[in-house]
């Protein structure tokens, strides 16, 4: 998976850059599995392994994990860094889908 190919140039895509041996992820995971169908057909919710992705990772920047990054129309518009709670990121999918 390239940049080019996870964000995509419209619309919105929430973006969470996490890694299977890691906690804090692992709790954080039902939680974007919620939003992935809380906001089908408004925004893309994908989850990405800095370990299958390292290129990826490297190019975003992601320093620790999860790292979770809003984008809207191609552009970052939200970083979360460290465990985020369901509200803080659905205020940041709100903020980007407004």
């Amino acid at each position: 998976m390239s940049a080019q190919n996870a964000i995509p140039t419209n619309g919105v895509a929430l973006l969470d850059f996490s890694a299977s041996w890691c906690g804090p992820c692992r709790a954080l995971s039902p939680v974007i599995d919620e939003l992935s169908q809380a906001y089908d057909g408004r925004a893309r919710v994908q989850k990405i392994d800095i370990d299958q992705h390292k290129d990826l990772a490297l190019k975003m920047g992601i320093q620790s994990v999860p790292t979770v990054i809003v984008f809207k129309d191609g552009e970052e518009h939200k970083r979360l860094i460290g465990m985020s709670s369901k509200t803080d990121l659905q205020k940041a999918l709100d903020g980007a889908l407004s």
